[in-house]
């Protein structure tokens, strides 16, 4: 089904993103502090999604041997 190797590294970035997103992992942010004088959790969420956000277009934008192939 996932043949080329930028179709498993998209997988795994789903995978990936989806357990840093869900509850066990994003619980851990859930503690009453500042960041700038903005709330730990809000923060945490918009720059865990930033960097999953710039981690797919890194992926994306990236020239592979086995572009080709896909």
């Amino acid at each position: 089904m996932f043949h080329g190797l930028t179709s498993q590294r998209l997988l795994a970035l789903f995978v990936l993103g989806f357990f840093v997103l869900n509850f066990p992992l994003l619980g851990l942010w859930d503690v009453d502090a500042n960041v700038v004088g903005l709330p730990l959790f809000p923060t945490a969420l918009m720059a865990l999604w930033a960097l999953l956000i710039g981690a797919l277009a890194w992926l994306m934008e990236r020239i592979t041997p086995d572009a080709k192939d896909n």
